[in-house]
């Protein structure tokens, strides 16, 4: 079996298509492993944007709540001031 494949290997033609062959599936694995990459980033930038919407809201509702008038008499003197 080793013969035929070394009288093969050994003819000039062959040899060049085996090399062409290697540098074609090369490529190939080069270009799927890079689209995998930028889906991954993708999905990581849409994580993100979706992390500082979150994090813009929260930080709104804390800040809404340090300003909540204390107790209820607070509470009415702001209505009667118009504060809200």
């Amino acid at each position: 079996m080793m013969g035929w494949i070394t009288a093969l290997l050994a003819n000039g033609p062959a040899r060049n298509a085996l090399g062409l062959l290697l540098a074609t599936l090369t490529i190939a694995l080069f270009l799927l492993n890079v689209r995998r990459a930028g889906e991954r980033a993708g999905r990581l930038a849409e994580h993100l944007s979706s992390s500082e919407r979150t994090y813009e809201i929260q930080r709104q509702m804390l800040d809404g709540a340090s300003r909540r008038p204390a107790d209820r008499d607070a509470l009415a003197q702001r209505m009667r001031d118009g504060g809200f």
